[in-house]
């Protein structure tokens, strides 16, 4: 049975081309996570509020290089694309930012992020998340970026918000964390925002 629409990104739209190098204008970059990142991934999630909310551990620098892998992996596969933020001039890394859940074809997908404890404060998330914006609805030609994050997630609601992410509605108990049951806030932004 055909389709009476076509697809808003065709396949291979990211496939076809290496992951980019995103800076911000404004002292971060977005980059392809390296290898040698590991040891910064495994420390991050270290932190306490990461375990608050995020549903993942990592127990070791071996884990964070498998997930770096993935992540890596993913790109090719046009499903996830995730990239380190750091600093422009030193390379430390400030957190991750990324495109979760890519439907080509529909033009969406989930736009997520944490940073590392030392660069909260800094509007180091929402730098990322709109430098991430621009590039995917504007360059890249998605329609749509969803962000979700628990209700009681304060800080990462003003990140959606700073990030022009409209808030949507809520999701009632939508994600299980260990804590139990969250409700989720759902912000999106879309082309022409």
């Amino acid at each position: 049975m055909p389709y009476l629409t076509r697809p808003v990104l065709p396949a291979g739209t990211l496939a076809r081309i290496p992951q980019p190098v995103l800076p911000t204008g404004d002292g971060l970059v977005l980059r392809p996570w390296r290898a040698e990142d590991a040891p910064a991934v495994h420390a991050a999630f270290q932190d306490p509020l990461i375990h608050q909310w995020h549903v993942r551990a990592c127990d070791a620098v071996e884990e964070a290089a498998g997930w770096i892998g993935e992540w890596t992996r993913a790109w090719g596969e046009e499903r996830d694309a995730q990239w380190a933020v750091v600093d422009a001039d030193s390379d430390v890394l400030l957190g991750r930012v990324a495109l979760r859940e890519i439907v080509l074809a529909d033009g969406v997908a989930e736009t997520a992020y944490w940073t590392t404890a030392a660069s909260r404060g800094r509007g180091v998330a929402a730098r990322a998340t709109v430098a991430l914006s621009r590039w995917a609805l504007d360059d890249v030609g998605f329609n749509r970026l969803e962000l979700l994050h628990a209700t009681s997630n304060t800080a990462s609601c003003r990140v959606a918000v700073k990030s022009g992410f409209a808030l949507e509605g809520t999701k009632r108990s939508a994600v299980l964390h260990p804590d139990g049951w969250h409700d989720m806030h759902l912000h999106a932004r879309v082309r022409g925002d």
